[in-house]
């Protein structure tokens, strides 16, 4: 659609559940998930619509597709290890490769504008807290540290900060 409302057009018109859409940084792809094949998987397509590629390939679900800002890489987080983990491939499926290997939730991931930093969103210590770690998986930090959930995080444009959700106050809040 543009950015004033107008002109609308579909993309998908697959029999299942396309979501997630993710825009690649040049702006000529678009990551999303898909149930049409009866579990989410991640495909590609062009920003047209066409061409549309099957990445995933598995009994589990694999979701929110996160493009890396050079657009070779794709982070997600998939249930094919029991648990919601956190994986990176190529951009065009090959090399899928686990980063996060907890039994808690590990989800949401974010790439910071500095190439080699994820963030996520995790709940290992009990409950959903903001997380930050190499984009190869190494040096895993929590960031926030809240009774409450924090989660739903984006980098600022600069890649110096985040902006996140929390229910501190009772609600959902953006802090």
């Amino acid at each position: 659609v543009d950015a004033d409302g107008s002109n609308p057009t579909r993309l998908t018109t697959s029999a299942g559940d396309d979501s997630e859409p993710a825009w690649s940084p040049d702006g000529r792809r678009i990551a999303f998930a898909s149930t049409r094949d009866g579990n989410a998987e991640l495909y590609v397509m062009h920003s047209d619509g066409s061409g549309q590629t099957r990445l995933t390939n598995n009994a589990a679900n694999d979701h929110q597709p996160a493009w890396s800002p050079d657009g070779r890489h794709i982070a997600f987080y998939s249930q094919r290890d029991g648990n919601l983990e956190l994986y990176v491939m190529a951009a065009d499926g090959s090399d899928q490769t686990r980063l996060t290997n907890h039994a808690a939730v590990d989800g949401q991931p974010s790439w910071g504008f500095v190439e080699r930093t994820i963030a996520f969103a995790s709940d290992r210590d009990g409950n959903l807290e903001i997380y930050v770690m190499n984009a190869d998986g190494s040096r895993q930090t929590r960031l926030t540290n809240s009774a409450a959930d924090d989660l739903d995080q984006t980098w600022s444009p600069d890649g110096r900060r985040l902006v996140f959700v929390s229910t501190r106050d009772g609600n959902d809040e953006v802090y």
